[in-house]
């Protein structure tokens, strides 16, 4: 505990070192995108890093089906596994954000940077 503590303390020294990190972090968000899909391929959602819904690609297959309840519960699968997929892949990079300032991985949250959602 005491460690970590004393990382924090000089990080807290060097601040430019640290809104340089959150800078790169932004911008890399931003190009972090994942793709989660229901069905055997019926339905596929791909979100970005800020949790925003990229498209929505739904089969020509799964459109003849006819069938208004199965592609709503498709849909919130292929969204809600994209979702779980950009929290894996924000947890990845803070841990890297962490690492290059010298903090433990944990340090960040795991789940992605404070305010970022998930």
């Amino acid at each position: 505990m005491f460690k970590e503590l004393g990382s924090m303390f000089s990080l807290l020294k060097n601040q430019g070192k640290l809104q340089e990190e959150m800078k790169k972090f932004q911008e890399q968000v931003g190009n972090i995108t994942a793709e989660g899909s229901a069905g055997a391929g019926y339905v596929t959602v791909k979100v970005n890093g800020r949790f925003e819904v990229q498209s929505v690609r739904i089969s020509e297959e799964a459109m003849k089906l006819n069938d208004r309840e199965m592609l709503e519960d498709l849909i919130a699968a292929a969204t809600n596994q994209a979702l779980t997929k950009v929290r894996a892949a924000l947890a990845e990079e803070s841990a890297k954000v962490a690492t290059n300032l010298g903090l433990p991985p944990g340090m960040m949250g795991g789940g992605g940077l404070p305010g970022m959602g998930g």
